[in-house]
């Protein structure tokens, strides 16, 4: 049995410019972390000749199939096929937080699942071909519209500015900070989630379409992913940094209508006044959750402001897509008759 763990992200700066339809041109790049928020996988083998079926998968709802072109689940049936995998197999999936909240919870999935498969075939893959595996699966198999931050977030894991520089050719540099930064950098934050669930696909669609619209803005925004590594890495004052994610956000919603709410807008408005410094909409926006750079002793007032929406907390720079558990050895019984 294979049991792997594959994190979410966060991304804090240059959202917008990780889409090879912006950085193909004009080069993109984002300031992210993988978080403690995990995607689980186990993936083991069963004699299909025992049963009715060859394929068991378990997720929301459980499917049993004869083979891999009957699954239902899209990326499931998708990336079993990527792999070569044509049944005599059981694969469970698990998530710590629900889907479509913004915190590439779906390329999360296809990362994770495709590391599981590799790793029960015996294939070692590396994390940034891993991402590129992913991006091409669910942009060119899948058809979906997506950046490619949440996929190289969730191989590489940690702490990073990741620079795009053309499809295939991405620079992870990790983000140095001390021990004592990093504590600091992560008691300044909170985070809420509003209950707005959102497919991130259809806004993507909507961003893409407006590119053209948005060279000016998403050149900006690129600049400020090197100006919060500047702040993060120096002397600066943290607050600096609570200061860019407000600037940004309030470009970001200029990109499209849909990106932000009247009512996510009105929650954004009551944190900054209850002494927030700055924050943003995870993921390409609509729903999902809301993150606030705040000094840590403005944090009650901001959670009474925002007393009914749930409060998530997150540890940063947490490890890429990883095996947890690896079991090989065959049972007794297929010992004995192998020997015999």
């Amino acid at each position: 049995m294979i049991i792997t763990q594959t994190p979410l992200r966060i991304s804090f700066l240059g959202g917008g410019t990780d889409y090879p339809e912006y950085f193909q041109t004009h080069g993109g790049a984002v300031l992210g972390t993988a978080v403690d928020k995990s995607s689980f996988f186990t993936m083991s083998h069963f004699y299909s000749k025992m049963f009715d079926y060859s394929v068991r998968l378990s997720y929301r709802r459980v499917e049993c199939v004869t083979s891999v072109e009957e699954i239902e689940h899209a990326p499931f049936r998708e990336c079993l096929r990527w792999c070569g995998v044509t049944g005599d197999v059981e694969v469970h999936h698990a998530a710590e937080l629900p889907s479509m909240t913004g915190l590439g919870s779906s390329s999360s999935f296809v990362v994770g699942l495709l590391n599981t498969i590799y790793a029960y075939q015996r294939k070692l893959v590396p994390p940034l071909e891993l991402a590129y595996q992913a991006i091409d699966l669910e942009r060119r198999v899948l058809g979906e519209s997506v950046g490619v931050q949440d996929q190289t977030f969730a191989a590489v894991g940690g702490f990073n500015l990741i620079e795009f520089k053309r499809m295939g050719h991405f620079v992870v540099h990790r983000i140095p900070l001390s021990g004592s930064r990093l504590a600091e950098f992560e008691a300044s934050l909170i985070c809420f989630f509003t209950g707005i669930k959102r497919r991130a696909e259809d806004l993507a669609k909507a961003q893409v379409q407006r590119v053209g619209n948005n060279l000016d803005r998403l050149a900006r925004m690129r600049r400020m992913v090197d100006d919060g590594y500047a702040v993060l890495t120096g002397m600066s004052p943290l607050t600096e940094f609570g200061e860019l994610l407000h600037r940004s956000w309030l470009m970001k919603r200029e990109l499209d209508t849909g990106v932000s709410t009247d009512t996510i807008n009105t929650y954004y408005d009551a944190a900054i006044e209850a002494g927030a410094v700055g924050g943003k909409l995870l993921g390409a926006g609509g729903g999902g959750f809301l993150l606030f750079f705040a000094p840590p002793e403005t944090h009650p007032a901001i959670r009474a402001r925002l007393s009914d929406l749930l409060e998530v907390s997150f540890r940063l720079d947490a490890p890429g897509s990883h095996v947890l558990h690896c079991s090989t050895e065959r049972s007794p019984i297929v010992r004995m008759r192998e020997a015999a």
